[in-house]
């Protein structure tokens, strides 16, 4: 039985609440809440939700802000050691990683964000994206390379993250 209403009168067509299973409303109805909204189970959050900035100023899409995979890696045991939408980390080369993911991106216009802890404490670090050859960016993988005192090195801290749109 699907629970339509609900009035100051109380849940209308319903004798008994304990009967009423779930509230529906349409499009054109809306529904507002206010106050604090405690729901259990699984949901789905589609690709319009959208929330307000923390002053209430402008709105942002929630599906499209939020980060789509990431992973942290070593490098040096060729060990992923926590990760989420990665479904595995390819030991390419030295000073060379090729993460990919368990869901395909949409297309390869996306960002993607690494870092690399040094080795030593006098050492200058960088890791990003392989630009050597467009070949390594793909809607499923990508690959990372890290260099150390201007030398391609494998390193025991890595980690990544992909911003983009999912296919």
């Amino acid at each position: 039985m699907a629970l339509t209403k609900i009035g100051k009168e109380g849940i209308t067509g319903i004798s008994n609440s304990a009967d009423a299973t779930f509230l529906t409303a349409t499009s054109g109805e809306g529904v507002t809440l206010a106050g604090t909204l405690a729901v259990t189970g699984v949901h789905t959050v589609g690709e319009n939700a959208i929330y307000d900035s923390e002053g209430g100023a402008v709105t942002q899409n929630l599906v499209q802000s939020l980060c789509k995979c990431w992973w942290d890696y070593d490098q040096d045991n060729t060990a992923v050691r926590d990760s989420f939408n990665t479904s595995s980390v390819t030991d390419a080369s030295t000073g060379n990683y090729a993460p990919q993911w368990s869901n395909n991106m949409g297309s390869v216009n996306y960002a993607t964000m690494s870092a690399t802890q040094p080795q030593s404490t006098a050492a200058s670090c960088e890791s990003f994206e392989d630009g050597e050859s467009a070949s390594y960016k793909s809607a499923s993988a990508t690959r990372i390379q890290t260099i150390e005192n201007g030398s391609a090195t494998d390193h025991a801290n890595n980690g990544g993250a992909i911003f983009g749109d999912l296919a």
